[in-house]
């Protein structure tokens, strides 16, 4: 028998396509994901779930992570969704993985953020379990900051902060243990190939539970995967850049990326985001800090024209524009901006060897000096960008 999971019911049009929010131990689908959610729901039905004894949900008994995904089905089941999207953070993601395995005709598209298709060590779960059995979420509480929040994000967003501390302090902790057995247990590396689901594995660069390679591994491994890292976010994405997040949903749900009375603010917010998921938010910082009377029109038209009106487009997913766009300035000969996007390229899931094919299929249509002089600046960024893990 599947546990009973309490529902968030965010809204959204009647006639839209539904979107189910799974959350991370020891919080609620509405601290997590009621930003993500606002921004989501004029376009499609949103719903969140709460894990056992968690938010809304009464103290469960012992339950497995697919368990809980056969409760997520159940819960499209109730709202009359033959298929459904599904975005997840952490312990959410995992059981995003197992629909993916147990039910892929039912969900059309899994962005599943910060998680892993194993996390930690058994061990480590169930040390966790019998303390937090013996001496309650209090001591989970103290540590929770560092362990799900980028560097600073606390002091610049202490309501966001406290409201989700608030939700762990209130977690049953028989639950709460019961769901980190289910962690311990839960190993899907060698069934990923097996998942036909399109997946886009989130990632926060800061994020200590489950760094960028745990995401990477995810969507290497699954037959139609891609990665994205968000510069400065922690473990718990959605709260931490909710703009980011959902604009990263929407366009895996085929949303419409626009409102047809869209402004020129619109287009330009869009496009803002759009950059700072594919350059980073120190680049993008860096460029608006540097403008200057004379140029600060220019980057706005760049914001807005490039990043809000092409990157945003839904035709080509971001690996293949940044292949496009790597190819066309070594054409050009765009030195700085060939680095530039070099970075972007395996923040958007190329590999150094997609990138070394790409620029050897430059050589033969572009020219043998063009791809020498790529190749040498390659090999200064590259290895920079494995060394700081900031791609």
């Amino acid at each position: 028998m599947s546990p009973a999971v309490a529902t968030v019911d965010f809204g959204g049009p009647e006639e839209g396509p539904l979107i189910l929010l799974g959350p991370s131990l020891g919080t609620s689908a509405a601290t997590l994901w009621g930003a993500v959610a606002e921004r989501l729901s004029a376009q499609a039905r949103v719903v969140g779930w709460d894990l056992p004894g968690h938010g809304r949900s009464r103290p469960g008994g012992p339950s497995s992570i697919a368990e809980l995904a056969a409760a997520v089905v159940e819960l499209a089941d109730r709202h009359g969704a033959e298929t459904f999207h599904y975005a997840g953070d952490s312990v959410g993601g995992c059981v995003g993985l197992q629909i993916a395995l147990d039910a892929s005709d039912r969900m059309a598209t899994a962005t599943l953020l910060c998680t892993g298709a194993v996390i930690g060590t058994p061990d480590g779960w169930r040390d966790r379990a019998a303390a937090v059995r013996a001496d309650g979420v209090a001591a989970m509480v103290d540590a929770a900051p560092g362990r799900w929040f980028a560097p600073g994000f606390p002091e610049q967003h202490p309501g966001v902060c406290a409201a989700l501390l608030d939700s762990l302090r209130h977690t049953d902790p028989q639950s709460y243990a019961h769901i980190c057995e289910a962690l311990a247990d839960f190993d899907v590396v060698a069934q990923l190939p097996d998942i036909v689901t399109p997946v886009l594995a989130v990632a926060g660069s800061e994020d200590l539970p489950t760094p960028p390679e745990s995401l990477q591994l995810i969507a290497a491994g699954v037959r139609d995967g891609e990665v994205v890292v968000l510069d400065g976010v922690g473990h718990l994405a959605p709260a931490e850049a909710p703009d980011r997040v959902a604009a990263l949903i929407a366009q895996r749900a085929g949303l419409p990326q626009r409102p047809a009375t869209q402004t020129p603010d619109d287009v330009y917010r869009a496009g803002m985001a759009v950059r700072r998921e594919v350059l980073g938010d120190a680049h993008v910082d860096r460029a608006t800090a540097a403008a200057d009377e004379l140029t600060t029109d220019f980057q706005r038209m760049i914001t807005e024209y490039a990043w809000g009106g092409i990157w945003t487009r839904p035709g080509l997913d971001r690996r293949s524009r940044s292949m496009i766009t790597l190819t066309a300035l070594i054409a050009r000969g765009h030195h700085e901006e060939f680095a530039m996007h070099l970075r972007a390229a395996r923040r958007n899931g190329l590999s150094n060897d997609e990138i070394k094919e790409l620029i050897m299929q430059t050589a033969i249509y572009c020219g043998v000096p063009d791809a020498n002089s790529a190749f040498r600046i390659a090999s200064d960024v590259l290895p920079d960008v494995d060394r700081r893990g900031d791609a």
